[in-house]
């Protein structure tokens, strides 16, 4: 069956359907349906009752494609997800006047790449202080980084500050083998693999040794103030009240501070309330704090990962 849309471009055409068509495979991974680009005609064998869905969403991808936008198959999981609630107004200028936050060391351009994120990154932007939070793989942490990483290599900033709330999670660190850095590292590792994305391994490490980028447990923050400097506390729902109000405390002139972390998902031992969902309520409506809700429309993954979580999510209920 043809789509009311069609594809004249060749360049447009590639494009869409991405390398080796693999774009097109998420339609029958995620909707279970067929899609192929015969010519100028898009062929799918989905039911009647798919087709007002699939025209939605084609509408804007042929759009896209047609300015010159190159969309990846996580753009097009995510279109289909907005197409599914009715909320592709405004997903065209989402794509095609995206502002890019940096180049990584792969030569990679890194944005912004759904609504949630986009405002996340205006925020940072915009604000001193900015919380985002919401469930994992929303992006908040990389987001973040990525915007430091800009803002250092611009010399917005003197030195880059990661943090976060070291909580043994099964198992005591006083087991583990090493010294307390070799002990404390492994809870450090994703802002170590984002700084390595951003700038590189050898970079990162010439930068840490020369004191601009500190990665740090929350407890090594206590008694400083942050100056010149961008600094992110990371898995903020594992701080007690006392830890966020200490790191709040802790921010200086021309500095920022972005906090992540996902409320829902707190190590902290039974009895001990997060502070972070403490300081979310506190902080409520303030004018020079901006707080960025996360959910799961932001959480693009892998069409297959979906319908396992789904299976999951349906037999625990």
């Amino acid at each position: 069956m043809k789509l009311n849309q069609q594809i004249h471009h060749a360049e447009a055409i590639a494009r869409l359907v991405g390398v080796q068509d693999r774009n097109l495979l998420v339609f029958k991974q995620y909707l279970g349906v067929n899609v192929s680009v015969m010519g100028s005609e898009i062929i799918t064998d989905a039911k009647e009752k798919h087709l007002p869905l699939l025209e939605a969403i084609f509408s804007v991808l042929i759009e896209l494609a047609e300015h010159q936008v190159q969309l990846s198959e996580r753009d097009i999981m995510y279109i289909i997800k907005l197409a599914e609630k009715n909320e592709l107004e405004g997903v065209f200028d989402l794509y095609k006047n995206r502002k890019r936050i940096l180049i990584n060391d792969q030569g990679r351009s890194i944005y912004p790449k759904t609504f949630n994120q986009k405002h996340y990154v205006d925020a940072i932007t915009n604000y001193d202080l900015v919380f985002g939070v919401g469930p994992a793989g929303t992006g908040k942490t990389y987001l973040a980084v990525a915007q430091a990483v800009a803002e250092l290599k611009n010399n917005k900033v003197k030195k880059l500050i990661l943090t976060r709330p070291v909580v043994e999670a099964g198992e005591s660190l006083g087991f583990l083998p090493g010294d307390l850095k070799e002990k404390v590292d492994p809870y450090l590792v994703p802002l170590y693999d984002a700084l390595y994305d951003m700038l590189g391994t050898q970079t990162t490490l010439s930068l840490m040794e020369k004191g601009v980028i500190e990665i740090a447990p929350l407890a090594y923050m206590r008694g400083r103030t942050l100056e010149n400097a961008f600094v992110i506390l990371d898995e903020a729902q594992n701080t007690t009240r006392v830890q966020m109000k200490m790191f709040l405390t802790r921010l200086g002139f021309a500095s920022k501070m972005v906090i992540t972390g996902d409320p829902s998902q707190s190590d902290l031992p039974k009895g001990i309330p997060p502070g972070l969902n403490e300081a979310l309520q506190l902080l409520d409506h303030m004018d020079d704090i901006k707080i960025i809700q996360f959910d799961k429309l932001d959480v693009v993954r892998h069409p297959l990962v979906q319908r396992i979580l789904e299976r999951y999510d349906g037999d625990e209920s």
